[in-house]
């Protein structure tokens, strides 16, 4: 695993972005596995700004989404389906055809959970997955648990979640209870992985989840087994990551 420490949110936003436009480059027919939340939004402009100035090219790009509340439609501005289109897909030069986000309108879970599995597939794999951290260790919407998920599927989302995705929707009683996501057994099998993960808030969970046991009781643990994961953290989400307080203390010269 390697962690990359960014100064603040747009330094983070940043580094992560320059990791997304180098596997643009190297492979323009690249499928990327995308996220949604506050925390990506950073780098989504980002990768805008540069295809802007005319260093990206997205004509090639095939995108599949982490996950999607259920039975939301794709008009709902709380869809993450509307969330990629304002924040990425509608400013750049990708083939709409080509992006892929589970059906949260779909009411049959286990067709809307295979179906995005079929896709995954057709694609030949994810090359390199982009995930945020929540709160309580989960990515995609895998919560903690008795066991680590497999493939994409329904999940009741917690408590902690739901409380913390009720800024977004005029009240806690509008956010939905369930979505489909990737399991972690699908984000996994992506060829690279690259998480974001900003603010003192996230910093106790930062160094349960890439510093502690691996436990389905904190689903980013099992990054840890991951060949090839990249995460790009700023200071004050690794505040109390051992490795941060050792360079630290190595600084102010409190180690001998």
């Amino acid at each position: 695993m390697n962690i990359i420490r960014a100064k603040d949110y747009q330094d983070m936003s940043r580094k992560a972005a320059n990791i997304i436009s180098a596997q643009i480059i190297m492979k323009p027919d690249c499928v990327l596995g995308l996220a949604t939340g506050s925390t990506p939004v950073g780098t989504y402009h980002q990768l805008i700004e540069w295809y802007e100035k005319g260093d990206l090219d997205f004509s090639r790009v095939s995108t599949v989404n982490l996950d999607e509340y259920r039975g939301l439609a794709h008009t709902d501005p709380q869809s993450y389906y509307y969330f990629m289109q304002e924040n990425l897909f509608d400013h750049v030069n990708i083939d709409k055809t080509a992006t892929h986000v589970p059906d949260g309108t779909n009411p049959d879970a286990a067709d809307a959970c295979v179906k995005h599995e079929q896709i995954i597939k057709s694609l030949g794999g994810i090359d390199l997955q982009l995930l945020g951290l929540g709160n309580n260790g989960h990515i995609g919407f895998n919560e903690p648990g008795a066991a680590f998920e497999k493939e994409t599927h329904l999940v009741d989302l917690a408590e902690s979640t739901i409380r913390a995705n009720a800024r977004f929707f005029t009240s806690i009683d509008e956010v939905p209870k369930q979505a489909y996501t990737m399991g972690i057994r699908t984000i996994m099998q992506a060829k690279k992985i690259l998480v974001v993960v900003s603010g003192e808030g996230k910093a106790d969970i930062v160094s349960r989840a890439f510093f502690g046991p691996v436990t389905p009781e904190v689903p980013a643990s099992i990054l840890q087994m991951h060949p090839d994961v990249t995460v790009v953290c700023d200071e004050a989400a690794l505040s109390l990551s051992p490795l941060w307080r050792y360079k630290s203390q190595r600084k102010m010269g409190d180690l001998r």
